[in-house]
């Protein structure tokens, strides 16, 4: 699978698990898959290592932006060890992702960076910290499962993209670690659903 191809598969499985369409991909909602243009400036046809970290840190910031919630606001232990495993782990790769960004591509990552993934707030994130926090307490634990849930499984439908196109080991080992570790926390968090929820 060529770089160009997976990049497309990747554009898709954003929209896909999102599930906005067009509020993805801002003012480039009509153009043909392949040239689209990304937060930052970034085409479909770049490179799919520059392209995923430019799009994932984003994504990692508003798990920790999340998490750090969950610790001021949870209860439960289970909630809070979660909590502290998103931010140490997703911290370390934003620092990987940044350290790579210099080292490959010769500059530091555009200022725009923060403002989300593909113009969405916090990576793309159904809810946000501000309506975490709003939340009533009896309802806290529930709302941030419901949110983190299809956030993690964004992060393993772009890692599994990745997974498939970049040559770098890096960036394959980067992959794997985001797949497994994000994988079991949805299993995690679903079991949870069921067992405190019922649902």
């Amino acid at each position: 699978m060529t770089n160009t191809n997976t990049l497309g598969l990747l554009a898709l499985a954003l929209v896909a698990g999102i599930g906005v369409g067009y509020a993805l991909w801002g003012t480039q909602a009509s153009a043909p898959i392949g040239t689209h243009m990304m937060s930052g400036g970034y085409s479909m046809d770049q490179n799919i290592d520059q392209h995923f970290i430019v799009q994932m840190i984003p994504h990692h910031d508003g798990a920790i932006a999340m998490a750090k919630i969950a610790l001021e606001r949870s209860k439960r232990p289970e909630m809070i060890t979660l909590a502290n495993n998103i931010i140490e782990a997703q911290e370390k790769e934003i620092a990987d992702m940044r350290s790579w960004y210099r080292s490959w591509y010769g500059t530091t990552l555009p200022a725009t960076i923060g403002d989300g993934m593909m113009g969405m707030p916090m990576g793309g994130m159904t809810g946000s910290p501000d309506t975490l926090k709003s939340v009533a307490a009896a309802d806290f634990d529930r709302e941030f499962i419901n949110e983190m849930i299809p956030h993690h499984e964004m992060a393993v439908m772009m890692a599994q993209m990745l997974a498939a196109g970049t040559g770098r080991p890096e960036m394959k080992q980067l992959a794997s670690d985001i797949i497994a570790s994000q994988s079991s926390e949805i299993e995690t968090m679903r079991g949870w659903l069921k067992s405190w929820y019922g649902n």
